[in-house]
């Protein structure tokens, strides 16, 4: 796994917002720049992913119960 900041910059989300703007970005990536890191093991675009994936979406990742977001890696 490669760290994130040895990414090309465009590809980063944070560098991508800035110079793209919000629209330029997916809801993985917003989700990264909200969540700041990862898991060990895990960057947090990955996680992000993940997180979505499992949530079905960013409504219903932020709708949910902090039990229910904590019981997700």
């Amino acid at each position: 796994m490669t760290a994130i900041k040895q990414w090309p910059a465009q590809e980063r989300p944070r560098e991508k917002l800035i110079s793209q703007g919000s629209n330029s970005l997916t809801d993985s990536e917003l989700l990264a720049i909200f969540l700041r890191t990862g898991c060990q093991g895990t960057d947090v675009v990955t996680l992000s992913r993940q997180l979505l994936t499992e949530f079905g979406s960013l409504r219903a990742l932020f709708s949910a119960s902090e039990s229910d977001f904590c019981s997700h890696k």
